[in-house]
C-alpha cells in the first residue's frame, strides 16, 4: 500500500494555522491584528510570510516571529518557512479585523 499524496498547502490553510499565534501583549492572534500581509505557499511546500510588528520596539517580537515559523513548520506538507518581516505599509490599529478593533474599543 503507499501512501497518498497530500494535497498542496494553500495560503488559506497557512492562515488559518496561524490563528493559533498570538500578541503575548494583547493575547489576540497575529491575522485578526493584522500583523500577518502576506502569505504564500509554493508547490513545494514553501512558505513565505510576509509581517509586521505593532511597533519596532515590540518587546515580543522576536518571539511572535519564531511563533510564526514554527506554528508554518508543524503544518503537514509545509517543507519551508520564511518570515519576512516588513515596515511598509506601517501598522495601524486601522489592520485589525473590524470585530477585533470595536472589541479593543478603536
Amino acid at each position: 500500500m503507499t501512501p497518498e499524496a497530500l494535497p498542496p498547502v494553500t495560503p488559506e490553510l497557512a492562515r488559518k494555522a496561524l490563528r493559533a499565534v498570538k500578541d503575548p501583549e494583547l493575547g489576540l492572534n497575529v491575522i485578526d491584528i493584522g500583523l500577518i500581509y502576506d502569505v504564500t505557499v509554493d508547490n513545494a511546500g514553501a512558505a513565505k510570510v510576509t509581517m509586521t510588528l505593532t511597533s519596532p520596539g515590540c518587546p515580543s517580537g522576536t518571539e511572535i516571529m519564531e511563533d510564526v515559523r514554527q506554528t508554518l513548520a508543524d503544518v503537514e506538507g509545509i517543507t519551508n518557512v520564511e518570515v519576512e518581516l516588513v515596515w511598509e505599509p506601517y501598522w495601524t490599529p486601522d489592520r485589525m479585523d473590524p470585530r477585533v478593533r470595536a472589541f479593543l474599543g478603536h
